[in-house]
């Protein structure tokens, strides 16, 4: 069994670790757009209603989205998008950087034949308008973001999505599936998903309410000529705020930016956080194995929650910047690791 390792994930505007793919993947017949993902056709998927008619819709930057019906054929340049679509049973046209998508968020799979149209910070425009997409979701910072007048340039509709908001950030997730369930003509099927989301976290409240690990700090990391570097995921990080949801406590109190929630600091940093439970970042992928290189370092071993097998990798492929399924896999694995 390969080691779970601290990794650096992007989030998009912050630290690039993943590579960016280039141009599209080879030529073949599209995904087929609005239909139920592959394999699923007798499952939940199965009785998914669409409402029907234009579609009038305010983003999360206050701009009014115009769609003749509900859209069928979406580009999506973002994974927390991306899983939304799939759980509200709608496959895209077209997704940035399909292989990042597949290794990093196991939410929700990725049928085959969808397009890949580039790296997410950099798409391929003309992949995308290839596609013929009736809607393009994107992920912006402020209503100003130059991808939004570029896109737009083409004369497709874009559904500006916030990526995070820290003063709020599961509402946040939650915000932005129940906004692209409406440009799809899914609302009931939202509001199923996150009913299904609110009990989970209620069932797992209770599963951990007897732990005595109260305080805790999630993180992930990456090497840089040699060093190493720490992102702790703070207050008003996602993971964090699910954390402190189950009743824990984050022991991170450093600085951390405005959207996410995320911080950074050096292993001697992670002395000012005392007996907190650590968890991490998990992949099977040695290349970003960043424990190795922990381990030989002296006061990270030191550290209480490593020197008495406190420290826990979550599994391999849960998105930390997902939607309401990725945050439940996020809620499992705390489970999990805390009471396993």
């Amino acid at each position: 069994m390969k080691r779970g390792s601290i990794t650096t994930v992007v989030a998009a505007g912050l630290l690039a670790l993943l590579t960016a793919a280039c141009g599209t993947t080879d030529e073949g017949d599209d995904a087929q757009a609005g239909a139920t993902p592959p394999g699923d056709d007798s499952g939940e998927c199965a009785d998914v209603e669409t409402s029907t008619g234009p579609v009038e819709l305010t983003d999360s930057f206050g701009r009014t989205v115009e769609l003749d019906a509900p859209a069928e054929r979406i580009a999506v340049l973002e994974w927390q998008q991306v899983e939304d679509l799939l759980t509200l049973c709608v496959t895209p046209v077209a997704v940035a950087d399909v292989a990042g998508y597949s290794l990093w968020n196991t939410a929700e799979e990725l049928p085959e034949g969808v397009e890949d149209v580039g790296g997410r910070n950099e798409p391929n425009l003309d992949a995308i308008y290839a596609t013929d997409p009736d809607l393009i979701i994107i992920e912006a910072y402020t209503e100003t973001d130059e991808i939004i007048s570029t896109l737009e340039a083409r004369g497709v509709p874009v559904l500006a999505t916030k990526g995070a908001d820290a003063a709020d950030p599961v509402q946040n997730m939650l915000d932005t599936f129940e906004l692209i369930a409406e440009s799809v003509g899914r609302e009931d099927r939202a509001d199923a998903v996150v009913e299904e989301f609110e009990a989970h976290l209620a069932e797992a409240k209770d599963a951990v309410a007897d732990v005595e690990t109260r305080e805790f700090v999630y993180l992930d990391g990456w090497i840089q000529g040699g060093n190493v570097s720490l992102r702790p995921f703070g207050q008003g990080s996602l993971v964090g705020e699910l954390g402190e949801a189950l009743g824990m406590e984050n022991a991170w109190t450093g600085e951390v930016d405005e959207a996410y929630g995320l911080g950074q600091t050096d292993i001697e940093g992670m002395t000012a956080v005392g007996d907190a439970t650590f968890f991490y970042t998990g992949t099977e992928d040695p290349e970003v194995d960043v424990m190795a290189e922990l381990e030989k370092n002296q006061i990270w071993t030191s550290l209480p929650a490593v020197a008495e097998g406190r420290a826990h990798a979550f599994p391999p492929g849960v998105w930390t910047f997902g939607g309401p399924r990725s945050s439940m896999q996020v809620i499992d694995a705390y489970v999990d690791l805390l009471t396993g």
